[in-house]
């Protein structure tokens, strides 16, 4: 058990605990434990009090006027024994009582009847009832703390942003055109009157739509910023209950809220988990959501006015959306927000660059050129792993190195050091590698070979990092061609080496189908024509993609098959002549990559111009060959050195230093 729980335990027990000590005290005083009463009858009681055993007497006259009820203590009884007994009212009697406690001098009180007093039957009847409502009250409102919004079902989840950490358009990085794009809210906001002048309705709702990571949600927060107003955010999830018509409900209380705060911002992160097609459903469709995209349609623009209520949408999955919600007049303006160019990437790095030590060798506008396809959020978790790779090594100042090594998490997951092959798996990876990297030195409309690695990551055996020479808007069908032909270079270099082929380059076959397929049923590069067959689609949208119709005879699918086959082979042709015509810079960089494990761009370039790896530097042991690495382990002495892998050297020379 965690320390949370025993917490939440604890916690739980202490009311309990509580009323336990609260009735062991009521016990005491009442002196309900270890009591013994005992029963005399009036004979017994006369034959004690003429013996002279009675220490203590209370006399108390009963409501009814015709007997006393006595109690008392005898001789002999220990500190919490009693007796009780009924003696007729009369006089004769009381003068017995009387005549005993002067002669026997014992203790005698003599008291009403309790009955007689209101205060006392208020006091023994009302009061232990007024206390146990009042604890199970108590109780009741101890359980329903921890659970108020069980019961604020139409209650709206939208929270209201704090001016603690407010974000403006300096904290956004890129997005130039994006930003531009709603600046006219913030002036609208600011000044009303100056559009109203002219007649211009300012946008009700601006829809943010791109990939993961992006920077949408970020750049709603910066519009309420430079804004100043409330700024309201909510999931689309938080709308949707069990119960049918509580997200509507909600809906209706979010604009209200709003209303009252107006002139203000609502953003509304996730929006398709509300905003789905309605009747798309297999089976049906969702009563809770349906009726809460009603409400938001009709609040949006529906027979009342929202002014001065401007909602910000993100989403990326702008496909599935119900086209109600993207007309004019709700959503009016659709903003995408595409993964950073070049220029985006350098001022999103430095961004994130701001609280970190960089060593001198390392640029951000090269780092920023060989990270393409990276969104914002990519970035910094990069400089985070990076500067949590340089705290683990214990260095003073993030290198070179550890930004490689941190790009390599990002995109493959952590290195597999602890995995030992082969020397025949390893030259089978090292060979396959070593194609691709061929291929993409001898084309000329290739991607720059900017790392080869036969380290495992992932599900992968080793990888090639390959980047474009230059970033391009649309790839022309020779730019498709020469990236299927690297794809297909490491199954070109196993079948001419090894006269062999392994199951390494099932991921390779993956990616250059799917491009191939493209090729002939979307982009129209084939011999069918510029016609499409199909189009691009994501995730299954269960009722519209399900049984999505074929708009084209088994004719032309039997030909789309034979030109994507012709494409394929094509190119693993054309990979296999270039592999041919260079086997011996192919041997040289497996040979090397079995040597080194990893090459640089800037190895790669020395090696083939050169022939051979630059001067080894002692200083930089990550550089070093594995023979160089076993050499300095025999020299300090390091048992085993032989049959470590470059990892388990690097691990135990730096133990040793």
């Amino acid at each position: 058990m965690n320390s949370f729980d025993k917490k939440t335990l604890k916690k739980g027990l202490l009311p309990y605990l509580f009323l336990i000590i609260i009735m062991l005290g009521v016990f005491y005083v009442f002196n309900v434990f270890d009591r013994k009463v005992n029963e005399l009858s009036y004979d017994e009681f006369i034959e004690k009090l003429d013996d002279g055993k009675v220490t203590e007497l209370k006399l108390i006259a009963s409501g009814s006027g015709y007997v006393y009820e006595v109690s008392g203590k005898l001789s002999g009884y220990e500190e919490n024994e009693t007796f009780t007994a009924t003696l007729p009212l009369s006089e004769e009697v009381m003068k017995k009582i009387v005549t005993a406690s002067d002669d026997q001098e014992f203790k005698l009180t003599v008291k009403a009847d309790p009955s007689s007093s209101s205060f006392l039957i208020i006091l023994v009847n009302v009061v232990p009832f007024v206390i146990l409502i009042g604890l199970a009250f108590w109780f009741l409102n101890r359980q329903m703390a921890g659970n108020k919004s069980s019961l604020d079902f139409g209650k709206s989840r939208a929270r209201l942003s704090s001016d603690d950490n407010q974000v403006t358009f300096k904290d956004v990085a890129g997005l130039k055109e994006e930003k531009e794009e709603v600046k006219e809210l913030i002036d609208f906001l600011k000044d009303p009157k100056k559009f109203q002048k002219l007649g211009a309705r300012i946008p009700k709702g601006v829809l943010l739509m791109g990939p993961p990571g992006t920077g949408k949600t970020l750049l709603a927060k910066a519009v309420a910023g430079e804004a100043n107003v409330p700024f309201y955010f909510i999931s689309g999830s938080d709308f949707v209950e069990l119960f049918v018509g509580v997200g509507a409900s909600r809906v209706r209380d979010m604009f209200q809220q709003a209303k009252r705060n107006a002139p203000c911002l609502i953003f509304i992160d996730e929006i398709d988990a509300v905003g789905r097609q309605r009747g798309t459903g297999l089976g049906g469709g969702h009563d809770e959501r349906e009726q809460t995209l009603n409400q938001l349609l009709t609040e949006m623009d529906g027979f009342g006015a929202n002014e001065g209520i401007i909602i910000i949408a993100a989403t990326n999955r702008p496909d599935v959306l119900d086209p109600a919600l993207l007309r004019p007049g709700r959503f009016d303006r659709q903003v995408t927000v595409n993964l950073p160019d070049v220029r985006g990437r350098e001022e999103i790095l430095g961004v994130h660059a701001k609280n970190k030590i960089l060593a001198e060798g390392v640029t951000l506008k090269n780092l920023a050129k060989r990270t393409p396809g990276f969104s914002g959020a990519d970035l910094e978790n990069l400089l985070n792993e990076a500067a949590l790779l340089a705290v683990r090594r214990n260095k003073d100042e993030i290198t070179m190195s550890e930004i490689d090594e941190a790009t390599d998490r990002v995109l493959m997951g952590p290195a597999k050091v602890s995995h030992k092959y082969s020397e025949n798996d390893r030259k089978l990876v090292a060979y396959h590698e070593a194609g691709h990297a061929v291929i993409g030195l001898k084309l000329a409309n290739a991607s720059d070979v900017q790392k080869v690695t036969i380290i495992p990551r992932g599900s992968a055996g080793g990888y090639n990092m390959m980047v474009p020479s230059e970033e391009k808007l649309c790839s022309t069908k020779t730019d498709l061609l020469e990236e299927i032909t690297g794809l297909l270079g490491g199954r070109a270099s196993e079948e001419i080496t090894f006269g062999e082929i392994t199951t390494g380059a099932h991921n390779d076959f993956e990616k250059a189908t799917k491009i191939a397929r493209a090729m002939v049923t979307e982009y129209g590069m084939s011999d069918l024509g510029p016609l499409q067959f199909e189009q691009q689609s994501g995730s299954v949208f269960l009722g519209r993609d399900y049984n999505k119709p074929q708009h084209f005879s088994n004719e032309v699918a039997n030909e789309i098959d034979m030109e994507m086959r012709k494409i394929i082979n094509d190119c693993h042709k054309r990979a296999t002549e270039i592999i041919k015509k260079n086997q011996d810079l192919l041997k040289l960089i497996a040979e090397t990559l079995l040597e080194y494990e990893t090459l640089t761009k800037e190895q790669i370039d020395y090696l083939v111009e050169n022939g051979k790896m630059p001067e080894e530097d002692e200083s930089n042991l990550e550089s070093l060959s594995i023979t160089k690495l076993k050499e300095l382990a025999k020299e300090k002495g390091i048992k085993n050195y032989s049959k470590m892998n470059k990892a388990e050297l690097l691990k135990e020379l730096d133990e040793t230093e």
